[in-house]
């Protein structure tokens, strides 16, 4: 008799960047990969929860609050009574969160990082008790954990106090369109190796302002040679945001038209400016994973990044590591990428070979050892 596992894709509906990622690789991976032994049941229609904007971006608070609800009932009643109806072995839920209520079945809670403990600054408390306690709760009896590094168990496992068994399963990037879109080319005056490229919210977490001024010190010893493009929205949380800044920043130190802010591109554009960068550049100071670096890897791009632990796992000897929030080693680093194409193809080298540990495939494989 095959094995039953129940996939919650709820939070597709709201799902941004890497956990949206994980989950519709997650999906599609099942759908690659025929099994006898197992049967996937979705709660819902991946592809098209996951297209759902009705709950996403600026949106009115009687909708968040609404949401909130939904969630809150989606989780501790329907989900519930899924897992009664379907009976399935395993339930996977890959956002945090299970359900309060003892199920007779194996749960599978995907931690993605450990944000909620080592920032509690950037979450509304009251919501971050509530959030904690729910999550506490929903991993009691037969749990087991999954996360996306090294990095991030260890943090779960210093700061969170956590005693469930966490696994750690690295993730594989989206497989970016490979029809090229050019207007982004065309609008932003860009050339093949002319910039350098960030893909990503301005959630101050990322440095963006050190970014800036990194490129600042490049450009005044190059004046003119390179652009710096920030490919991305503003950050999800208003005062968490590092865009009114990074905007200060570029007027500051007369950057206007060498630094381009691109907003929000769509799957092909960024699959453009990934094919045509000089060097793909990663500051963040927090980050559980770093799927940008898999995905410049993935297009022949160096990738420079901050030490930050979860970015030199991930990066595993394939990247040029500079001090986190060191804006002058930060500024070196781009200046070595551009005076020598040599390490450049050593780089890039590296970084095919790095790629190839985190395919679909592998991700699904890894995963399904704990099913």
């Amino acid at each position: 008799m095959k094995r039953k596992v129940l996939v919650d894709l709820f939070y597709l509906n709201t799902a941004l960047t890497g956990i949206k990622t994980y989950m519709v690789e997650f999906c599609q991976a099942v759908l690659e990969n025929e099994e006898k032994e197992i049967q996937y049941i979705f709660t819902h229609d991946f592809q098209k929860q996951a297209n759902k904007s009705t709950f996403r971006g600026n949106v009115a608070y009687w909708k968040k609050l609404y949401y909130h609800l939904y969630y809150f009932f989606w989780k501790q009643v329907l989900l519930p009574f899924r897992v009664w109806k379907e009976k399935p072995d395993v339930l996977i839920c890959f956002d945090f969160l299970a359900p309060v209520i003892p199920l007779p079945t194996k749960k599978l809670v995907v931690v993605h990082d450990a944000f909620f403990w080592q920032m509690p600054q950037n979450y509304n408390a009251i919501w971050r008790k509530y959030f904690l306690k729910m999550f506490f709760w929903g991993i009691k009896g037969n749990t087991t954990l999954i996360t996306t590094s090294n990095y991030s168990k260890n943090s779960l496992q210093r700061i969170a106090g956590i005693t469930n068994p966490i696994n750690v399963i690295y993730q594989c990037p989206k497989l970016l369109p490979e029809t090229p879109e050019t207007n982004v080319i065309a609008t932003h005056d860009l050339h093949r190796q002319s910039f350098f490229l960030h893909v990503g919210s301005f959630d101050r977490r990322k440095l963006l302002p050190v970014l800036v001024q990194a490129f600042g010190i490049f450009d005044q010893k190059y004046p003119g040679k390179l652009k710096l493009v920030l490919a991305g929205e503003k950050g999800l949380s208003t005062n968490l945001d590092d865009y009114q800044k990074v905007v200060d920043k570029i007027k500051e130190l007369n950057l206007e038209g060498k630094v381009i802010m691109t907003g929000f591109l769509s799957d092909e554009s960024v699959k453009t400016l990934y094919k045509n960068a000089l060097a793909y550049v990663f500051p963040s100071s927090n980050e559980g994973f770093g799927i940008p670096i898999i995905e410049a890897m993935c297009n022949g791009l160096p990738v420079i990044l901050s030490d930050q632990e979860a970015l030199v796992e991930v990066a595993g000897g394939a990247g040029l590591i500079t001090g986190m929030g060191d804006f002058q080693d930060l500024a070196m680093a781009m200046e070595t990428v551009y005076i020598r194409p040599e390490f450049c193809i050593q780089m890039i080298e590296k970084g095919y070979l790095r790629k190839n540990e985190f395919t679909r495939k592998a991700f699904y494989n890894e995963f399904r050892k704990h099913l």
